[in-house]
């Protein structure tokens, strides 16, 4: 399966990635992606074993002319499902003539249906429930565990990961907007806050951090699969249109995740998610309220 995509487009791929496991079970599922990717999702078991995007070099199909793959591309592949390059006319022949069972089909289809069904589509899924929450494995789970204690949660008190960045920024609601519905947190008990920082988000969280008034933590620095862990132990979790959102929502933490209007096809198939459209653009006083009460209702 071929996927070069990001974080959350990628997980969006889940349910027909469980798919194509189910109809191919005397053969292993292998992920072509981002290799940190890639090795998430081997982690979390939702692949069989993972390999670089890049090690396909699949640039040459895109020219009519160019040169043919090196024979062991796909040598004892059954099946090629490729999530890349269906826009163009002479790539998808070309990878077709290369390997056996190749379908190319768009990663995001239409604009209308929701990308995570349009994908289970391109893949023929039989009827079934493929919208489990994704199981953290032990060894994933201590992990997280670890670093959240590192990061100063107690182990016992309820837990909200929050996510102020975002890959662009027509996805971030402001960081006021996030300070408002945490203020209104102060009811809340035996309640510790950590705000995720990944290598993107360190001005989204210092502008909501020093809002805060030190109440809240940071949780930095960690791997994928930590951060997998990690979330698993959370009570609700708060962010933006992230990859860590759609991570929380896959992994079945009750999430409240925050988008723009036109980008409702990418909402998750987390059978636990809460997205909610907002105004990114400035504070709305009504997307406060409305965000206010959902998390309320979620931490009890």
């Amino acid at each position: 399966m071929i996927h070069p995509g990001p974080l959350g487009d990628l997980l969006l791929a889940v349910p027909a990635l469980r798919a194509l496991r189910a109809a191919s079970t005397s053969r292993p599922l292998i992920l072509a992606a981002q290799p940190r990717l890639g090795a998430l999702l081997k982690a979390l078991e939702i692949v069989d074993g993972h390999l670089d995007f890049e090690s396909l070099g699949l640039g040459p199909l895109f020219v009519e002319d160019g040169p043919a793959l090196p024979p062991p591309a796909f040598k004892d592949v059954a099946r090629v499902v490729c999530w890349f390059g269906a826009r163009d006319p002479v790539f998808t022949r070309r990878l077709g003539e290369a390997a056996a069972g190749v379908v190319v089909a768009s990663p995001t289809g239409d604009s209308v249906k929701a990308v995570w069904e349009h994908l289970l589509a391109t893949v023929d899924a039989p009827a079934h429930s493929w919208r489990r929450a994704i199981a953290v494995p032990p060894a994933v789970a201590e992990a997280g565990r670890a670093a959240l204690q590192k990061a100063g949660w107690d182990g016992r008190s309820a837990l909200l990961v929050v996510h102020a960045g975002a890959g662009g920024a027509g996805k971030r609601w402001p960081a006021d907007g996030f300070a408002g519905v945490l203020a209104a947190l102060g009811a809340v008990r035996q309640l510790t806050i950590l705000l995720n920082e990944g290598p993107a988000d360190l001005d989204a969280v210092a502008a909501l951090g020093s809002r805060l008034d030190g109440r809240a933590h940071v949780l930095r620095g960690l791997t994928l699969p930590e951060l997998a862990g990690a979330l698993s132990y959370a009570t609700a979790y708060l962010g933006n249109d992230s990859g860590p959102s759609h991570l929380a929502a896959s992994l079945g933490v009750a999430s409240i995740i925050l988008y723009a209007e036109a980008n409702r096809p990418w909402w998750p198939w987390g059978p636990e998610a809460r997205p909610l459209s907002v105004t990114t653009t400035h504070v709305d006083v009504r997307d406060v309220a409305a965000v206010r009460d959902r998390l309320a209702a979620l931490l009890g």
